[in-house]
């Protein structure tokens, strides 16, 4: 919720629907909305700020002065990573630009131009949510009022890609998690429409790195004792207590295995 608000916050100073699409914290519950699951949520925003370069330098600076205004500030001089504190909620909120350009060094920070204190950081595979998003509508009482906006949104194919390319590189479980979460609980389908549905959108991309963080993906989730079912079953039954861990540890084994040979 405080995240939620919190753009909220940024898109209605904004004063219009900003170019970036989100890719983490919201997106697996609002990929996954229809499907009664819950998902465990985070206080950080993840952005894909792409479209956001390419729309030039008054597009960086108005969302720069959002930022502002919404009472966000830069952690420790960094460019692309800026945290709100929520009222009343014991909640830091972290609001992350990531970019994807094939130009600049991977890792690399780059700055916005015509901007005092606003960039990006260059993240390998974040670009594929710019790629595929559809706008989602947002509604939040901020100060008492309530606010409506639109703002772009991943949409599986980009967010699950993006996703895959961040567990290869940094192996974190909380990939694991999601990754998985989306896979079994989205609302196209299931896992095998998610993965054709990726398959049609990024048919030329599953080769080189891609195929080779599918391949290690599908790797960490061959059996119900790798860390990928792991780490799925341990935040699920988190969220939904009472449940048969080795069930929920198997379930993603079954369906991802063969989802992910099938990519």
């Amino acid at each position: 919720m405080a995240a939620e608000e919190a753009l909220v916050r940024v898109i209605h100073h904004s004063g219009r629907t900003p170019e970036f699409v989100v890719l983490g914290g919201l997106v697996p519950e609002l990929l996954c909305d229809k499907s009664g699951a819950m998902h465990a949520g985070t206080t950080d925003v993840d952005v894909q700020v792409d479209l956001e370069i390419a729309a030039g330098a008054i597009n960086a600076k108005r969302l720069e002065q959002a930022l502002g205004n919404a009472e966000f500030e830069s952690v420790d001089g960094k460019v692309w990573r800026w945290q709100y504190r929520a009222d009343g909620k014991k909640a830091v909120v972290k609001f992350e630009l990531l970019a994807d350009l094939d130009d600049v060094p991977a890792i690399a920070t780059l700055d916005f131009e015509g901007c005092e204190a606003i960039g990006a950081v260059n993240l390998r595979g974040s670009g594929f949510a710019s790629r595929d998003y559809a706008l989602h509508a947002l509604r939040s009482q901020v100060g008492g009022i309530r606010y409506d906006v639109e703002v772009k949104v991943s949409g599986v194919a980009g967010f699950l890609l993006a996703k895959v390319a961040a567990a290869y590189g940094r192996r974190k479980e909380k990939d694991w998690y999601d990754i998985a979460f989306v896979l079994l609980h989205n609302n196209v389908g299931g896992p095998t429409d998610a993965a054709e549905r990726t398959k049609s959108v990024f048919s030329a991309d599953l080769v080189g790195q891609t195929r080779t963080a599918l391949d290690e993906l599908l790797s960490t989730f061959t059996r119900e004792t790798d860390q990928g079912p792991n780490a799925y079953a341990s935040q699920f039954l988190i969220d939904h207590p009472g449940e048969d861990r080795i069930n929920f540890a198997r379930t993603p084994c079954s369906q991802l295995g063969p989802t992910t040979r099938h990519s």
